[in-house]
């Protein structure tokens, strides 16, 4: 398959409720080079999930396998930097776990407007964010 329609299908996955999707250069039968494309969704997404892979690539089947997710809680807050607003996301669990990740997009965007680094946009965001 023209390594070209990746972003197309992996686009269309995640419009269709996937919550992941990636690709991984595997080695097939008689050493010949694919690609193994993987899809995370619920089990209620499945039937639009295969259609579109059926639909958009070139493969003649699909492996379906069950697994259990855990997840920490979620949630999203803005904080307001000297040059602009982003969003984190705070995940965290009863056991003391708390992670704080700014959203990329927000933080590229203040980048490009201040021409400051995008990394200390982001560092900046998460100390507030832990406020």
């Amino acid at each position: 398959m023209n390594p070209q329609v990746y972003e197309y299908l992996m686009d269309r996955l995640f419009a269709a409720g996937a919550l992941d999707v990636y690709i991984t250069p595997v080695v097939m039968k008689k050493s010949r080079p694919a690609q193994m494309l993987s899809v995370v969704a619920d089990a209620g997404r499945l039937n639009a999930i295969k259609e579109i892979i059926f639909r958009e690539t070139t493969t003649i089947g699909v492996r379906v396998k069950k697994m259990s997710r855990f997840v920490l809680t979620r949630d999203m807050k803005e904080v307001h930097l000297p040059y602009g607003t982003v969003r984190v996301k705070i995940s965290g669990s009863s056991n003391g776990v708390r992670n704080i990740v700014p959203e990329y997009e927000d933080c590229k965007a203040l980048a490009i407007k201040t021409g400051l680094p995008l990394r200390d946009i982001m560092e900046f965001a998460r100390r507030v964010g832990q406020e």
